[in-house]
């Protein structure tokens, strides 16, 4: 039913993967069946960006950034939200994209018993929102997500180029929540959508 996206997609630079993952399906797989939907919002971190965890060089934390692209790079931060992350660029080079919201689509009951919300616009309209909702948690973290067998991977969208003209353009704007770095245009969403996490004012389309 789904097809992981290659390996050879996250090989370039986070900041062109960022914006190509916009549309096609974050997908976990789990004893009742598939949870997910469409990725929204992306922010890309860089091999020369203070805000990027590789930034600082390895360390246990970010380990698997440093390896193989397509692998899911999984933190915790404030000692209670989870990140889910891809890896990109060859072994041995740095750079992930934070995946941070998604259009919630499949198992649509399970989402809501993970994160119960009054309304599923709030469901996965985050980092954290959509790692609760999905049951995302640090023992993901090295998964490979170019393999439909992973308890999470990203699948290739067939009508991508569709649900992106549906819900976009496709915007960038600086991004959220950072104390270094914020000035940086490498947030990436579908301005259509009602699933992103914060719209921001000035929008430049892509």
């Amino acid at each position: 039913m789904f097809t992981p996206l290659p390996r050879s997609f996250y090989e370039p630079s986070a900041r062109k993967v960022a914006p190509n993952l916009l549309g096609h399906w974050l997908i976990r797989h789990t004893p009742e069946g598939p949870c997910g939907g469409p990725i929204v919002e992306t922010e890309a971190y860089l091999r020369n960006d203070p805000a990027c965890h590789a930034f600082i060089g390895p360390t246990n934390r970010n380990r698997v950034m440093f390896g193989e692209p397509g692998r899911a790079y999984v933190y915790l931060i404030y000692g209670f939200y989870y990140c889910f992350n891809t890896v990109c660029l060859p072994r041995g080079e740095a750079e992930a994209v934070l995946i941070r919201a998604i259009q919630p689509e499949f198992g649509l009951e399970l989402m809501r018993q993970n994160r119960p919300v009054p309304h599923d616009h709030k469901l996965t309209s985050g980092p954290g929102k959509l790692c609760a909702a999905l049951n995302i948690r640090r023992d993901l973290d090295g998964l490979d997500l170019c393999s439909a067998d992973s308890p999470i991977f990203i699948a290739e969208n067939p009508a991508v180029t569709r649900f992106r003209r549906q819900h976009g353009p496709r915007v960038v704007t600086t991004r959220i929540g950072l104390n270094v770095a914020a000035d940086r245009p490498l947030r990436y969403y579908l301005h259509g959508s009602p699933y992103i996490s914060k719209r921001m004012r000035l929008v430049k389309d892509l």
